[in-house]
């Protein structure tokens, strides 16, 4: 704080002191597990498909930074947790009273940072009208807000403070309609100070006055045109055009020339234009002085002002988790103190909205995992059947009911996890000379060395970006150890069909695979998690699907025929890819032995 002080050479008195919490209170995420659950940005660009757009229902700019504060540091403790449920559920039993809210609160503007402006002393008058409307609609919103049930809801409620003698101080002495900056006048209203009525009362007789001068200059003179205006360089004048110089009075005097107009002054009008422009020097000045008292007024509330900031932007968040849960029927899991996750018909808050209206629904699944379930589950299945999108939406369904939000489920029991973990995804790191696979390996070793029985593991792919052996070496060593261990709750997909037979000697393994269909040479994605082992990848089909030539197509088909029959050649040795061609040839010589034999 010293040095923001030092620093910005000014006052600081919207800054608030950090707030120290610890992480055992807090469900941990780290760097790679908020990107790759796309929890505040989207991984790719286009479409957002952050959580965070999916939830995001807040009215207020506080409820919006509110949101994504309990984004970043979701709850670890069961009481706390389940008083944020409560919270949405007294919204969705009230849904009239929701409403309600919603509307007071479309009317709050921006308090925390309409003090910080105040007092970084680039506040003006305006900033003074947007918190005078803000304080005058809190009175209707903490009142709708206190029919609604749940504790927090009337804990945060109770938290707004009114501020009625602020709220008197500005409507009795800041203007409607200010201007943008504070050196011009027609900040504060009439009557709330006599010296600038004062003030202004001369500048208004002043004007009044020259007005009259000018009728009565015209009609002695007989110039019907003439006028007297003010300038900001040369003050007031009487404009005379060019064709009517000859009927200019004697005692006029001249003070500037102009392409159309001749501009005079008289004695008079000298000594008026003296008193008027001091009038409103003062005026302006006095008017300065009184925005300060005002703004002063307005900042010696600052951290009560925050505080009702803080509360209305946490209400904000509850009754946007009440719009969304409505709106996608999402449900309030039940938070256990077993060690066991129950999800039934689980969907992807994500994908859900994105598929929405289209012609493929979005297939839900079941999860049951750890404890007597079993603690490690094998996923098998093809690209693009939807073994990543299960696996995500695994976590961000544990992820969303200890932030405090109702869940996209028919219905869950979840225990309160301590931390999770993700490996999805493969990419370089070029600015630390670190290949996809050393990435990989240190995002697998952070996991090992970091995660308990308490943590959620999301494992997609592991040893991909090495050579079959030693990547299936390495992911079924991952496994046993998560699994013997560790004895996380994990969920591990891979292209290894292998890592299936780690079932027969470990009974907390369980097998899954997602369903397909063949249909000649297609195949159909179920999107259905299904108990079982798969025996195929089906990379080929999924090769045709992405628009690989047919020869290209062909050829593959011939390969894998060829690696699936003959795993080694007839000395031993591991077979080798046939040249093009080449099958079809040995087919046919085959073919021509076979005549003569017998």
């Amino acid at each position: 704080m010293r040095y923001i002080r030092e620093t910005l050479k000014g006052e600081i008195r919207h800054c608030q002191a950090p707030k120290p919490f610890r992480s055992e209170e807090i469900l941990q995420l780290d760097f790679a597990t908020q990107r790759n659950l796309e929890i505040l940005e989207s991984a790719s660009q286009g479409v957002n498909t952050s959580l965070l757009r999916a939830l995001d229902q807040t009215c207020t700019p506080m409820g919006g930074r509110e949101l994504r504060s309990w984004l970043l540091r979701p709850l670890r403790k069961r009481d706390e947790v389940v008083a944020r449920h409560e919270a949405v559920a007294g919204f969705l039993e009230d849904v009239g009273g929701m409403d309600d809210v919603r509307e007071s609160l479309q009317e709050v503007r921006d308090i925390a940072r309409l003090v910080g402006r105040l007092a970084g002393g680039s506040g003006n008058a305006r900033d003074l009208v947007a918190l005078r409307a803000t304080l005058q609609a809190l009175p209707e919103l903490q009142k709708r807000g206190q029919k609604v049930s749940g504790a927090l809801n009337r804990c945060f409620s109770d938290q707004i403070q009114l501020e009625r003698a602020l709220v008197e101080e500005l409507e009795r002495g800041i203007a409607d309609d200010p201007p943008a900056t504070t050196r011009e006048g027609g900040m504060i209203r009439d009557g709330y100070d006599r010296q600038l009525d004062e003030a202004r009362s001369a500048m208004r007789e002043g004007r009044s006055w020259i007005a009259e001068l000018q009728a009565r200059e015209a009609e002695r003179t007989g110039i019907k045109s003439l006028k007297i205006r003010f300038q900001q360089v040369s003050g007031y004048g009487i404009e005379v055009t060019k064709a009517n110089l000859d009927q200019v009075p004697k005692e006029y005097e001249r003070k500037q020339t102009l392409a159309q107009v001749e501009r005079y002054v008289t004695p008079e009008l000298k000594e008026m234009e003296a008193k008027i422009l001091g009038a409103e020097e003062k005026a302006l000045h006095r008017e300065g002085q009184l925005f300060l008292q005002i703004r002063d007024q307005v900042l010696a509330r600052t951290r009560s002002l925050q505080e009702t900031a803080a509360a209305i932007g946490s209400l904000d968040v509850l009754a946007g988790f009440a719009v969304t849960a409505r709106r996608w029927h999402y449900v309030r899991p039940v938070m256990t103190v077993e060690q066991c996750i129950r999800i039934r018909a689980g969907r992807h808050p994500v994908v859900e909205q994105i598929l929405a209206g289209s012609a493929e629904p979005f297939v839900a699944n079941d999860l049951r995992i750890g404890g007597k379930e079993g603690t490690l589950m094998v996923l098998t299945g093809p690209n693009m059947a939807g073994k990543s999108t299960y696996l995500r939406q695994a976590a961000l369904i544990c992820f969303m009911a200890q932030v405090g939000s109702f869940v996209p489920v028919q219905a869950a029991e979840l225990p309160l996890l301590d931390r999770i973990f993700t490996r999805i995804g493969a990419g370089d790191d070029l600015a630390r000379g670190q290949s996809t696979f050393l990435v990989e390996m240190n995002e697998t070793a952070l996991i090992l060395h970091h995660a308990t029985r308490d943590s959620l593991v999301i494992l997609d792919e592991i040893g991909r970006g090495t050579s079959t052996l030693d990547g299936l070496s390495i992911a079924w060593a991952v496994g046993e150890h998560l699994h013997d261990e560790v004895q996380a709750k994990t969920l591990f997909a891979t292209h290894y069909h292998e890592l299936a037979e780690l079932a027969l000697t470990r009974s907390g393994v369980m097998n899954f695979r997602v369903d397909v269909r063949e249909e000649k040479d297609r195949v159909v994605f179920l999107r259905r998690i299904v108990e079982g082992g798969a025996d195929r990848s089906y990379g080929i089909q999924v090769a045709r699907l992405a628009g690989l030539p047919p020869s290209v197509l062909r050829r593959a088909g011939e390969i894998l025929q060829g690696l699936e029959e003959r795993e080694t050649d007839a000395s031993g040795k591991p077979a080798r890819i046939q040249p093009k061609g080449a099958a079809s040839k040995l087919k046919k010589e085959k073919n021509q032995l076979d005549l003569f034999q017998g």
